[in-house]
C-alpha cells in the first residue's frame, strides 16, 4: 500500500480493533472508547493583505472520560478532519499509557505557515482561539491545547492572550493552554520534552539484555547507530540528547530538502547551525548527500527515528527498512501493512503513543504548575540544599577528609524546576514502558509493543468508564 491514499483514522482504528480483541471488555464499551465524542469543523474569514481568506480549521475531542481533554494544534496545508480525528484518538490512548489524567483532543488549521507573515499568523491564531472560546472548546477544565507541527510557544501565547481577554478574571485562566513561553507561565523543559522522552524510552528499552539479544544488540545506547527523519523540534532534540547523554552515533539525517549520511557520525548541533546559515542540511561538511530524502529511511542502523509526519513507512518501502528498532517520534509514521512486514523481519517498533508522550507529560506538569500558581522547586530547593550540605559536612567530619568545591556544589545542589521536570519525565517513561512490556509478556493474545500499548490504554479508559457508572 502506498502512503498517498492511506487513511490515518482507518489505520488507528485497525490498530485499535487488533488490540481490542485481546481485552475482556464488552463490545459496547469498546465502541464508546473507539469513537470520537465531538468534532468541531469551522470556517472563518481572515483579512490577508487586501483580500479575505476563508480558513478551514478543526478541533476534535476524542474522549471526555476525563476532563480536561488535551491535545496540540497543528498548522499544515494537508490538515483534514480524518487526520485530526486520528490524532485526537491517539492522544486519548497516549494520556492513558503515561497516566496523565486527560481525555484526548487535537486541533488543526489548514494553512502553510510559511505562506504568511507573523502578523497574519497572529490574526489567524487569534480568530481560531475565538472560535474555540465561543463553542466552549477551550478552558483549563474543558480542553487544553498545546503546540504541534507548525506551531510553538508564540502561537500558544497568542491563544492565551485571546482567552484572557474573554476570561473576566478566571483565576486559573493561564491553564487554558500549555507550551507557553516560560515567562508567560510556561515551564522549563517543555520545548525539549518530546525529544527527551524519545531518548528515555530508547534508553530503557535498550537496557534490557533479553530484548536486545533477540535483535542481535548488546544492552545500552553507547555507540549504537541512529538515523533521524525530520529536524524539527522533536527530531533535533532527540538527536542532540541521544548524542550528548546516550552516546548514540547519528549516521543519517533526512529533511524536506534531502538527506545526508556519514558513517562516522553527524553532529546535530553543528548540522542545525549549517542548516540555519545555508537553508539546507545538504552539503554538510564530511557527509554525503543521498539521492532522495526517503533513502535515509533505508540505511542500515540500530535505531531509526521517524520524526516528521505520518505514513512515512508504508507497504511500498517497509521491505527495505534495515533498522533493528524503530522509535515512532512522529504520529503514525508506520502504516498497519508496513508494520506487518516489519514485525515479520523481527524489528522492534516502539509505538508513537508511548514514545512521543514526553510532550503531553510535561504539558501536564505545566498545567499543574498553572493550577498551583507556583513554580516547581520554589518551596523545597533551599531546604534540600541545606540538608545536603549538612550531610556532606557530617561525612567530612567523620572521615577527616574534605571534598573539593566543585564536587561539593554538585552534591549539595537543590533541584531546580528543570531538574524536577526531567526527573518526572524519566520516571514516567520508564514506568510506562514496563507497563506495556508486562502486557506483551503476559497476554498471550498480544505479539507486539503497539498492541500491548493499545491494550494498556483501552483497559485504563474502560476502567474509568466503568467507574463512572456509564457501563456497569
Amino acid at each position: 500500500m502506498s502512503n498517498k491514499h492511506y487513511s490515518f483514522i482507518k489505520g488507528v482504528e485497525d490498530y485499535f480493533d487488533k488490540a481490542a480483541a485481546a481485552t475482556n471488555l464488552p463490545a459496547g464499551l469498546l465502541a464508546q472508547i473507539k469513537a470520537c465524542n465531538a468534532v468541531y469543523q469551522m470556517r472563518f474569514p481572515v483579512k490577508v493583505g487586501k483580500e479575505y481568506q476563508v480558513i478551514e480549521a478543526y478541533r476534535v475531542q476524542h474522549s471526555q472520560h476525563r476532563l480536561p481533554t488535551k491535545g496540540g494544534i497543528r498548522y499544515a496545508p494537508n490538515v483534514n478532519q480524518d487526520e485530526v480525528m486520528a490524532l485526537a484518538s491517539l492522544m486519548s490512548f497516549k494520556c492513558a499509557i503515561v497516566d496523565v489524567p486527560f481525555g484526548g483532543a487535537k486541533g488543526g488549521v489548514k494553512i502553510n505557515p510559511r505562506d504568511y507573515t507573523t502578523s497574519q499568523l497572529q490574526k489567524i491564531t487569534r480568530r481560531y482561539a475565538t472560535e474555540l472560546i465561543r463553542k466552549n472548546f477551550i478552558g483549563p477544565g474543558l480542553d487544553v491545547p498545546a503546540p504541534d507541527y507548525g506551531t510553538g510557544s508564540r502561537e500558544m501565547a497568542w491563544i492565551l492572550d485571546t482567552y484572557l481577554a474573554f476570561g473576566k478574571g478566571e483565576i486559573d485562566a493561564v491553564g487554558c493552554v500549555t507550551g507557553k513561553p516560560v515567562k508567560l507561565n510556561g515551564i522549563q523543559g517543555r520545548t525539549e520534552a518530546t525529544g527527551r522522552g524519545v531518548f528515555y524510552a530508547l534508553k530503557e528499552l535498550m537496557s534490557i539484555k533479553e530484548d536486545m539479544k533477540a535483535i542481535g544488540l548488546t544492552p545500552g545506547t553507547e555507540g549504537k547507530t541512529m538515523v533521524i527523519q525530520g529536524m524539527g523540534n522533536v527530531g533535533s532534540y532527540t538527536g542532540i540528547i541521544s548524542q550528548e547523554e546516550g552516546g548514540f552515533n547519528v549516521i543519517g539525517v533526512s529533511e524536506y530538502e534531502g538527506a545526508i549520511y556519514n558513517k562516522d557520525g553527524i553532529d546535530i548541533k553543528k548540522l542545525l547551525k549549517h542548516r540555519k546559515s545555508t537553508g539546507s542540511i545538504l552539503d554538510f561538511p564530511g557527509a554525503k548527500n543521498l539521492k532522495t530524502r526517503e533513502a535515509a529511511l533505508e540505511l542500515e542502523c540500530d535505531v531509526l527515528v521517524p520524526a516528521a509526519l505520518e505514513h512515512q513507512i508504508h507497504g511500498g518501502n517497509a521491505k527495505n527498512i534495515k533498522a533493528k528498532i524503530i522509535a515512532e517520534a512522529a504520529n503514525g509514521p508506520v502504516t498497519p501493512d508496513a508494520e506487518e512486514i516489519l514485525l515479520k523481519k523481527g524489528i522492534i517498533i516502539i509505538p508513537d503513543m508511548y514514545v512521543n508522550a514526553g510532550g503531553v507529560t510535561v504539558s501536564y506538569f505545566e498545567w499543574l504548575k498553572n493550577l498551583s500558581h507556583m513554580r516547581f522547586g520554589r518551596m523545597e530547593k533551599r531546604f534540600d540544599q541545606r540538608a545536603y550540605e549538612n550531610l556532606v559536612s557530617l561525612v567530612e567530619r567523620t572521615t577527616g577528609k574534605s571534598i573539593g568545591a566543585k564536587e561539593r556544589q554538585v552534591l549539595t545542589k537543590g533541584a531546580d524546576e528543570i531538574d524536577l521536570v526531567r526527573s518526572g519525565l524519566e520516571e514516567t517513561m520508564i514506568t510506562s514502558y514496563h507497563g506495556i512490556r508486562n502486557i506483551l509478556k503476559r497476554n498471550k493474545k498480544v505479539n507486539d509493543l503497539r498492541s500491548a500499548a493499545f491494550v494498556n490504554a483501552i483497559d485504563k479508559i474502560g476502567s474509568d468508564y466503568i467507574s463512572l457508572g456509564i457501563f456497569p
